[in-house]
């Protein structure tokens, strides 16, 4: 059997890699080219060195779509954790409806970002409104908007992989701790929380890409409203590719500027919290 799956294993491997390079790797490689050139196609690049770069650094909008971003993505991770986390731990001490309100926490994390991102809009403004301005109105209430559509939307999933997390915490382990007389916030910070940060590490890592990435719900809410002031990372560099003619080559490097930040915040996150983790 070892044999004869050698023999065929480049057969059936080589569709996916070609896959893979056509659709990710050659892209990737010609996008690092790309920022380094003047372009609007692929084939009139002309290679200019650093000067995308230096433009990119040298622009204030890149400059606060980046601490937008970084304050959008600390204040989601922390909220949409705390909340995911309290809920699995409500939701796994055998309530009555327990699997109903799994699904309804759930639920809106299959709702598409643009339909979310609409919905929302039409709901704060109606609140809004009421005191005579809108989302649009200051950058304070899209920042907050971001902040409500994200954690509505990611705090079910989230919750469900603390769930799996806690339901795998042996029984015999909580009640020796009960016996024991540990008491309720002991046995959460000395014995529950430690046996999932498995748990911890997955959703801390999808919150903070998906923080990161945000574009689809930005541009629906707020479309960077007013003044840009609201504008992240994802939506700036698509503001910049397609909105202004001549600047191809800074929007291609702020996007590999921002690969190179999201790989290396995320690759710093799971080498912290993966040292954290112990065996159940």
């Amino acid at each position: 059997m070892q044999k004869t799956l050698k023999r065929y294993f480049p057969i059936f491997v080589l569709p996916t890699l070609l896959a893979f390079a056509v659709a990710f790797l050659i892209p990737f490689v010609m996008g690092i080219y790309l920022s380094f050139c003047n372009f609007t196609t692929v084939i009139d690049a002309r290679f200019t060195g650093i000067s995308n770069y230096t433009k990119m650094f040298s622009n204030q909008d890149f400059l606060s779509a980046l601490s937008f971003t970084a304050r959008f993505t600390v204040v989601s991770v922390i909220l949409i954790n705390a909340g995911a986390f309290l809920l699995a731990l409500a939701l796994t001490k055998g309530i009555k409806g327990t699997n109903l309100y799994r699904t309804v926490f759930f639920m809106p994390n299959l709702i598409g970002g643009i339909v979310l991102g609409y919905i929302w809009q039409l709901i704060i403004n109606a609140v809004l409104l009421r005191s005579g301005v809108t989302i649009t109105t200051s950058a304070k209430y899209g920042f907050w908007g971001l902040v409500i559509l994200m954690g509505w939307q990611m705090i079910g999933y989230m919750m469900i992989i603390y769930i799996a997390g806690i339901q795998n915490i042996s029984t015999e382990l909580m009640e020796a701790a009960k016996i024991d007389g540990a008491t309720n916030l002991q046995i959460l910070g000395k014995i529950t929380i430690p046996l999932v940060m498995p748990s911890i590490t997955i959703c801390l890592f999808l919150t903070l890409t998906n923080s990161f990435k945000l574009f689809d719900q930005n541009l629906a809410l707020t479309a960077g409203l007013p003044g840009r002031q609201t504008q992240m990372l994802a939506l700036d560099i698509y503001n910049t590719f397609y909105g202004r003619t001549g600047w191809e080559g800074v929007g291609q490097a702020k996007a590999v500027v921002f690969f190179v930040m999201v790989a290396a915040i995320a690759l710093l996150q799971l080498y912290f919290t993966r040292r954290r983790e112990v065996e159940n």
